[in-house]
């Protein structure tokens, strides 16, 4: 059973970066579909992006405008989320998750991932 572990969470001010990871264990995650998501306070759970990690297949949402990139060393390896120029609405909880199979159907809907790991907490400071 494949279990995910983030870290990286931390407090920055306005214009500041992270860099969260997640890391897999109980098995290969080759042919996953992991994707990052958040949850900021008032809101629902929503997708930040995904990768199909065997072929490296990203997806992002709109509003990220650029400013987070998803990536890996390895289709086995740690996932990484990188996040620039953070701004106070980018405050929450970030998680990382996994399905099996391709992220082409629904690559961002937080119902479609049956695997989270426990969230790491992202403040920004204005």
């Amino acid at each position: 059973q494949v279990e995910l572990v983030e870290s990286g969470g931390g407090s920055v001010h306005t214009g500041g970066s992270l860099r969260l990871s997640c890391v897999a264990s109980g098995g290969s995650t080759r042919n996953y579909c992991m994707g990052w998501f958040r949850q900021v306070p008032g809101k629902e759970r929503e997708g930040v992006g995904s990768i199909y990690r065997a072929t490296s297949t990203y997806f992002y949402v709109d509003f990220i405008k650029g400013r987070f990139k998803i990536s890996q060393d390895s289709p086995d390896s740690t996932l990484y989320l990188q996040m620039n120029d953070l701004i106070p609405e980018d405050t929450g909880i970030y998680y990382c998750a996994a399905r099996t199979g391709s992220c082409y159907d629904s690559p961002v809907t937080p119902d479609r991932f049956t695997i989270w790991g426990q969230g790491t907490q992202v403040t920004v400071s204005s």
